[in-house]
């Protein structure tokens, strides 16, 4: 499984870019999942339902199965955040894996800048990032548009010899 990140400060456009890519990976019959790290307190549970009421009465992990999809909420109870490799390893085997978040790993990952932003750039301090998506950089570095999508999948195929 080849794993991808997409790297970038808040509001840079990775969740929308995420978005546009996905079904070009899909219909190249790539099977694509994709890790999303928040710095917030995530709920994707409805309060006062079933497992939520479990987990309020102190389950560490409750699995939710559907006719659709199941998901797995795991406390951490106070433990550290995970590492990306341990996420990873509790994925079902896929293609290729995008990672929204996890900036400073050191796993290949594509820059989304934005000037405007204000935020520093994370290359050239990071050896990981291949390319810059956004905003051009300042010194050389392969660059593309966030809507120049062709390109942006066709260098993620080549660059992860995925073709």
């Amino acid at each position: 499984m080849k794993v991808l990140g997409i790297a970038g400060y808040s509001g840079s456009g990775k969740t929308t870019l995420l978005e546009r890519l996905l079904p070009r990976l899909r219909a190249g019959g790539l099977r694509v999942a994709v890790v999303k790290q928040s710095h917030h307190d995530v709920e994707v549970d409805k309060p006062g339902k079933d497992s939520w009421r479990h987990r309020q009465a102190g389950a560490n992990e409750v699995l939710l199965a559907s006719p659709k999809r199941w998901m797995l909420v795991h406390e951490l109870a106070g433990a550290a955040e995970p590492a990306l490799a341990e996420l990873l390893a509790r994925l079902s085997p896929c293609d290729l894996v995008l990672v929204e978040g996890f900036r400073h790993g050191d796993h290949a990952k594509l820059e989304v800048h934005r000037d405007a932003l204000g935020q520093p750039w994370l290359y050239p301090g990071d050896p990981h990032v291949l390319a810059v998506l956004g905003d051009p950089p300042p010194t050389p570095m392969p660059h593309f548009g966030l809507d120049d999508l062709d390109a942006i999948h066709a260098f993620i195929l080549q660059t992860l010899e995925m073709k």
